[in-house]
């Protein structure tokens, strides 16, 4: 089957799951998008607005195997990992998995557990394993994490440490409904209903075979060489005291890739740069107190950035 219509194949995902998450489509097709560039999903909004049924959209319509843990102060790090334990009837010490052993994992309210916890997700989502008692065990491939967050100031919530916020390779805010969306939830025409009827329109492995394809686009010098300016003017701008890091730069580049993929492109263009920059490092850079005392947003100096860094004109391959 052709790259072009394993793109296809994705867009029927997307279809999939915007008749559960209405009016929301910028939002389904990025995430789409870090699903084919194998990354993890940070969904930040006020709670009520569909993240937890998002990510089990997703789930359902790409036949994941998928688990959710409600992230509360009281969740230890061996829920999320698995723990062992000594068999008198086997004389050895068995290990049971933790819920990460699934395709996709849902840590719903990330923020609202302890440091200790939110931490032994790192290198399940760095490294594709967990080890417990000296012991290193895979998780099912493909593995994807979509985690949903509280904003910062909501009850119970405590800021994520930016080592692991670094882990994630998009940040996407829904935001509320529209009018008639809202509408249409309330009449039961989205919700509950269509989720229950999402039915399944590719396999795992056309999946990883998507993925696969997706790291082969082309992307030209000029490309690589527009993403590390946007980096740099992270990194020198005057209301930004965090910059992004090489992983965020990574990040644009395999989210650029998949977007073209998407669009049936073999080559990555600015244009695709420019239209996940917000997504991949809006988590990732901190604000001066200057610009919070501005009362500026990550995405207002994004905004600056991208309008004053030039894009190149690569030539096609």
């Amino acid at each position: 089957m052709s790259a072009s219509k394993y793109a296809e194949k994705a867009r029927l995902v997307v279809e999939e799951v915007e008749k559960v998450i209405a009016g929301k489509d910028g939002c389904v097709e990025k995430i789409m998008m870090a699903v084919l560039a194998g990354g993890h999903v940070l969904i930040e909004d006020i709670p009520g607005v569909g993240k937890t049924t998002l990510a089990v959209a997703f789930a359902r319509a790409m036949d994941l195997s998928q688990r959710r843990v409600q992230f509360t102060p009281d969740v230890m790090p061996s829920d999320i990992t698995g723990f062992t334990m000594y068999e008198k009837s086997q004389d050895a010490f068995v290990y049971y998995p933790g819920a990460v052993m699934c395709n996709l994992f849902l840590a719903d309210e990330i923020n609202r557990t302890s440091a200790k916890t939110q931490s032994a997700l790192l290198e399940v989502m760095e490294e594709g394993n967990v080890t417990v008692d000296g012991e290193t065990h895979s998780v099912p491939k493909p593995f994807l994490v979509f985690a949903t967050e509280n904003p910062l100031g909501s009850a119970g919530t405590q800021m994520l440490p930016e080592s692991q916020l670094d882990r994630f390779m998009i940040c996407v805010v829904m935001g509320y409904p529209e009018r008639e969306e809202e509408i249409r939830i309330l009449m039961g025409e989205a919700g509950a209903g269509p989720l229950a009827r999402t039915e399944a329109v590719i396999t795992k492995e056309e999946l990883r075979r998507m993925q696969k394809e997706t790291q082969e686009v082309f992307v030209h010098r000029a490309v690589y060489d527009y993403i590390v300016s946007l980096a740099e003017a992270t990194r020198e701008h005057p209301l930004i005291s965090l910059g992004l890091s090489p992983r965020g730069s990574l990040a644009a580049v395999q989210m650029a890739k998949a977007g073209a993929y998407m669009a049936g492109r073999g080559f990555v263009v600015p244009d695709d740069v420019a239209g996940v920059f917000h997504d991949t490092a809006r988590h990732r850079i901190l604000l001066s107190a200057q610009a919070k005392a501005g009362n500026m947003t990550a995405d207002d100096v994004l905004d600056e950035i991208l309008e004053t860094v030039k894009k190149p004109r690569p030539e096609k391959r």
